[in-house]
């Protein structure tokens, strides 16, 4: 009678457990497809400072943003937190954003696809990242080697690095190529929305027949022997195809999304995508919704048509440069495209993570934000302070703290300390 008095007892105290047991088991998700996927059981506030942690202990690399053309054309001072725009040295620290490649972009249509003033915009746009630099050296320093990126983000300041976008500078002129390498330049894209006459554009009609000639293979070469990234947003597929079978170092995409998500010519096809990682390179997701959102592209050539008139006359009513001109007819855009076109946010940015890292792995991908080139962004992600939103989602996709430094610029730096090697 005792022992069955003890047993009694044993098994109203575990009933309750074993009911429980049961019910969890019975609402936990069993098929294949869901019993091995990652569960973050953190509250929303853990996972906000997990993100946070985490973002911060990574070294963050940013391939590519126009806020060069702002130093130049409206003389900002990029030390303060600015009203506008999307980067400042205030908000880089806000979201841990280590290094920055400024981009020295020409554009043709303004400064010619080559000779003095293309060569000179470009020098002007140098010389206002070096400036950053000495006027502000207890912030910024600028980096031309991975070694260089480890070094100031251990030291707790910000790296400035510079590409070309576009070929337009070297003027057709090989000897060119190694003159900017000594001023700075870690990468060039041979042609931006333009052709050159020796690399295709993804973005006119004579890119849909051109690769490289002669001479862009020569400039291939050159920056494979310098140590200068190869970078293939913006070139036509052809030229892609070209660079892929000319270089023999790693080649990146400094800003280009998965083309199998968003069907537009600057982003990269699977194939592509494939090819670029068995050279060991990186595609560097952006943040511009119509490289990001299937249909938006479409959306946003109607809403171009329809504000052409206000646009004209925002460029008409400005007596200020051509580049001031330019500034007022982007301002319009901004504008129009926040009101009339539909919302993107990061979760997008990280759908075309998913699909390069399915293609080819975690060791290709990293992040191009192309900030103040855009004209619209991502709602959770307007400008570089808000980085850390691209962090949580990333965690939240089940990727790991290594995956993430990865992306964040850890890929990248693999790919410098590559192609610095003689």
């Amino acid at each position: 009678m005792k022992r069955r008095a003890q047993l009694s007892v044993i098994l109203a105290l575990f009933a309750p457990l074993s009911l429980f047991l049961l019910n969890a088991n019975c609402r936990m998700p069993q098929n294949s497809e869901t019993k091995n996927m990652p569960v973050n059981t953190a509250s929303p506030a853990n996972q906000e400072r997990d993100a946070l942690s985490i973002h911060r202990r990574a070294i963050a690399i940013d391939m590519h943003a126009d806020t060069t053309q702002r130093m130049v054309d409206e003389n900002i001072d990029l030390s303060q937190r600015l009203a506008d725009g999307h980067l400042d040295t205030v908000r880089m620290k806000d979201g841990a954003l280590d290094a920055q490649f400024f981009s020295i972009w020409v554009e043709p249509q303004l400064y010619g696809s080559g000779g003095q003033s293309a060569s000179k915009r470009a020098d002007v746009q140098i010389e206002a990242v070096r400036a950053l630099a000495e006027k502000h050296p207890e912030t910024w320093e600028v980096a031309t080697s991975a070694g260089d990126i480890r070094r100031i983000a251990e030291a707790g300041k910000l790296a400035a690095l510079m590409g070309l976008e576009g070929g337009y500078a070297i003027d057709e002129k090989l000897e060119n190529v190694e003159r900017y390498y000594r001023m700075g330049v870690r990468y060039m894209s041979p042609a931006w929305s333009v052709s050159t006459s020796w690399a295709g554009s993804s973005g006119d009609e004579a890119g849909r027949t051109r690769g490289l000639n002669d001479f862009g293979k020569e400039v291939i070469r050159e920056m494979n022997r310098l140590g200068m990234m190869i970078d293939v947003s913006h070139v036509s597929d052809k030229a892609f195809w070209d660079i892929v079978n000319t270089s023999t170092k790693p080649i990146i995409a400094t800003h280009s999304n998965a083309r199998a998500i968003a069907n537009v010519p600057r982003n990269l096809d699977d194939e592509m995508i494939r090819a670029l990682a068995k050279t060991g390179g990186v595609a560097c997701v952006l943040f511009y919704p119509e490289f990001l959102e299937p249909g938006w592209s479409e959306k946003k050539k109607q809403v171009d048509a329809e504000i052409a008139p206000l646009v004209q006359r925002a460029s008409n009513a400005e007596q200020g440069s051509i580049a001031r001109k330019k500034m007022a007819r982007d301002r319009v855009r901004i504008e129009e495209y926040a009101r009339r076109l539909p919302p993107v946010t990061v979760s997008r940015i990280v759908d075309h993570i998913d699909h390069i890292v399915k293609l080819v792995g975690i060791n290709h991908v990293g992040v191009g934000s192309d900030f103040d080139g855009i004209q619209a962004v991502p709602t959770d992600l307007t400008n570089v302070a808000d980085l850390p939103n691209l962090t949580g989602e990333l965690l939240k996709r089940g990727y790991t703290e290594e995956d993430i430094h990865k992306i964040l610029g850890g890929n990248i730096l693999r790919v410098m300390e590559a192609v610095e090697r003689k």
